[in-house]
């Protein structure tokens, strides 16, 4: 009797201590970390772009928006 209520905290502990959900929660945290900064990234990216273009225009007399 006693080595089944000692089997039976041995298998509650083991299923409280699988990490294998916890991986998947983590790759998954930094998946959209890396997607928050590429975006951040692209739109300083584009503003930059915008503002060239936006001086070649002058340049070129077109005035720009």
């Amino acid at each position: 009797m006693l080595s089944r209520i000692s089997e039976f905290f041995v298998g509650l502990v083991a299923r409280f201590r699988s990490e294998s959900g916890q991986a998947l929660t983590e790759y998954g945290l930094i998946m959209a970390l890396i997607a928050v900064v590429c975006m951040a990234a692209l739109g300083l990216i584009g503003l930059a772009i915008a503002g060239f273009l936006d001086d070649i225009a002058a340049e070129l007399g077109g005035g720009g928006a």
